[in-house]
This record gives C-alpha cells, sequence and structure tokens, in this order.
C-alpha cells in the first residue's frame, strides 16, 4: 500500500505504523498534487516501487468552514485545487495505466449531499468543491467503465471522532436515525466494498456513510 501526505503537513509516522500492521513494505509519499505533473510523479513512484496502480482512494483535500463573506481569494483557491484540482490530477496521472490493463477502481469522498448540491452554511466553497468532484467522479465513471474502470464516490457524515472505532462510536450520540455516530471502520468499510474485484457492476454509486442523515452536515 501507498499514500500520500502533504510535504510540510502532518507526519506521515502515525499512520505508516498503522498500516505496517498490514503492510510492512507501505510506502509514505510526501505529494500534494498540486499539478499534473505532482500527480505524474507520485504515479510513477508508486509503480516503480509497488507495482501496477490498479485501486486508488483520492481521500485528499482541506475544508474550510467560513461564510462566503469571511472567505478569501486563497480560501478558494484552496477549495478547488485541493479538493478538485488534486483528483483531476490523479486521474490524469493514474487514469492510462489502468486502461491498458483493462482493470481500475477508483474511489472519491464527497461531503453529505454534495451529489444533489444540497446547501450548508458556513461551506460554500468546500460544498461547491466537493459537488464538483463527485460530478467528476460520476462522468469519469461513464467514460471509463468500457475500460474495465470502476468510479464510486463516498459521502460520509455523522463521523463524530475521527479516532473511534465502530464499537466506541456507538456511545455517542448524534442526530441520525441510527442515534449514534459512525466510524473509520464504517468508512473503511464501504471503501473495500467498492473496490472489490467481485464489485465491478458497481460503478458510478454515491454511497452515503452516514446513519441516515439527510443534513449535509452534522
Amino acid at each position: 500500500m501507498a499514500f500520500t501526505y502533504r510535504p510540510g503537513g502532518t507526519p506521515a509516522d502515525d499512520t505508516s505504523t498503522a498500516i505496517a500492521e498490514y503492510d510492512r513494505d507501505v510506502l509514505a509519499i510526501a505529494n500534494d498534487l498540486g499539478s499534473f505533473a505532482a500527480g505524474a510523479e507520485l504515479v510513477a513512484a508508486v509503480e516503480s516501487q509497488r507495482g501496477p496502480l490498479d485501486i486508488v482512494v483520492h481521500a485528499v483535500g482541506p475544508i474550510v468552514v467560513r461564510s462566503f463573506a469571511a472567505s478569501s481569494e486563497f480560501d478558494y483557491r484552496a477549495m478547488l485545487d485541493g479538493n478538485l484540482g488534486s483528483a483531476v490530477a490523479l486521474c490524469a496521472a493514474a487514469l492510462p495505466g489502468m486502461r491498458t490493463r483493462g482493470f481500475g477502481r477508483l474511489v472519491f469522498f464527497g461531503l453529505n449531499g454534495s451529489h444533489v448540491t444540497q446547501p450548508a452554511k458556513l461551506m460554500s466553497l468546500y460544498g461547491a468543491a466537493k459537488a464538483a468532484v463527485v460530478t467528476f467522479a460520476r462522468t469519469l465513471a461513464l467514460e471509463e467503465a468500457r475500460f474495465g474502470i470502476t468510479v464510486n464516490v463516498i459521502e460520509p457524515g455523522d463521523i463524530r471522532d475521527k479516532q473511534a472505532t465502530r464499537e466506541q462510536a456507538r456511545a455517542i450520540a448524534a442526530d441520525n436515525p441510527t442515534g449514534h455516530a459512525g466510524s473509520w471502520e464504517d468508512i473503511a468499510a464501504a471503501v473495500r466494498y467498492a473496490i472489490a474485484d467481485e464489485n465491478g457492476f458497481l460503478n458510478g454509486m454515491v454511497l452515503g456513510v452516514n446513519g441516515g442523515l439527510v443534513n449535509p452536515h452534522e
């Protein structure tokens, strides 16, 4: 397995240690996917050390929770470039090899409700960026399926404590139909479902992992 981390951001050590329990050869690469060249460098680095890149989970992208009136041009660039731009750069680099091999799995992350452009206060820029990611992903699902490539989207919601296990999350009250929060394990289960070899007919799917939450955010 290989994963990226933002240069100058949170160190990769803890993530590498956690993954190493399952993959001793886990590869951590500093790359912000800020350009097509960065995407090409990332894919080349992964494939040179771990072989063909057939599964991509795009979990890149910053978030700004701020009214539009209080937002800056920097916020706008960060939301669009960090979320949509990174997805485009990664796909531009990864898809040619997948097409050649006749197989690929791409998974993207949206905001809860972003597939229907559901508005949320203080998230004008972030919500717009995530809606763009979902549209991009679902369009790729139409264009790339003939090459054996599936493209799906996960929209998380009510994941209150990002470190909590599923068992721990069930003790956290949340305002969704289940009455409790979700966990990273629920998100991971959805990713595994989307990338499974036997699920090649699941394509263009938007899977809400949210306990039935309707609101765009918790």
